[in-house]
């Protein structure tokens, strides 16, 4: 297999289809694509992404796109234990979050892009922004009371799985613009940025000096590797 990415920094639909290909244990290799990039605009680098965006998998000839594809995808290749909860009520609250962020968090995901490089301190939430946070703390206190904390794994349904995958990249967003939360969500959101998938993944998106102007967030700071210690 093969995943094709685009920038480590920036792409978080590519991060969530890597955390499903790692999480899937096979065997597959990664190909970045470098995003706003000449052969990115003219459209070269895109001729094997059949939506023109990534992250896109190849199996064997097929090509599976879109990151909740890809996701279900592997879990039918690799056991669903390894990314749903067994339990049919669990394995119910964690479909219906995975595609509310799929398809929600619209002010959120437009006022706070993920920037693995660059942190924003004096950034001020609009109204909007701040209800997407409530939003999500409910989702993760609700999946963490009934399921998570309590089993002795410290993920939204006890194992790390498909829920915390696909809202991983909404935890660097909260940390990278200092959102509020409570103290259990942010322990929480250590926790997932601490995952050693999470570690490789920001490892090498602090590597990328590829140029990128589409998310001029005023206040930004770069981090150094000094500060990021």
């Amino acid at each position: 297999m093969k995943i094709i990415i685009g920038n480590r920094t920036y792409s978080s639909w590519s991060l969530r289809g890597w955390l499903a290909a790692k999480q899937s244990l096979l065997p597959f290799e990664t190909e970045l694509r470098v995003m706003a990039s000449p052969e990115w605009i003219s459209g070269e680098a895109k001729a094997d992404m059949p939506s023109g965006k990534v992250p896109v998998l190849w199996d064997h000839g097929e090509a599976i796109w879109d990151s909740m594809a890809i996701l279900m995808y592997l879990a039918d290749k690799a056991g669903h234990d390894r990314f749903w909860p067994r339990d049919m009520h669990a394995r119910g609250l964690a479909y219906a979050m995975c595609a509310e962020m799929h398809s929600g968090f619209a002010p959120l995901r437009s006022a706070c892009p993920m920037d693995l490089q660059h942190h924003a301190p004096g950034f001020v939430a609009t109204p909007d922004v701040l209800a997407d946070v409530r939003r999500l703390e409910s989702l993760w206190e609700e999946a963490l009371t009934r399921f998570g904390e309590e089993t002795g794994e410290p993920w939204l349904f006890g194992r790390f799985g498909a829920a915390d995958i696909m809202f991983a990249p909404t935890c660097t967003r909260i940390n990278t613009y200092h959102l509020p939360v409570s103290a259990r969500i942010q322990a929480y959101i250590d926790r997932v940025l601490a995952h050693p998938f999470m570690v490789e993944w920001r490892d090498e998106a602090m590597k990328e000096d590829f140029p990128f102007t589409r998310y001029p967030i005023p206040g930004k700071i770069k981090i150094t590797a000094e500060t990021r210690a």
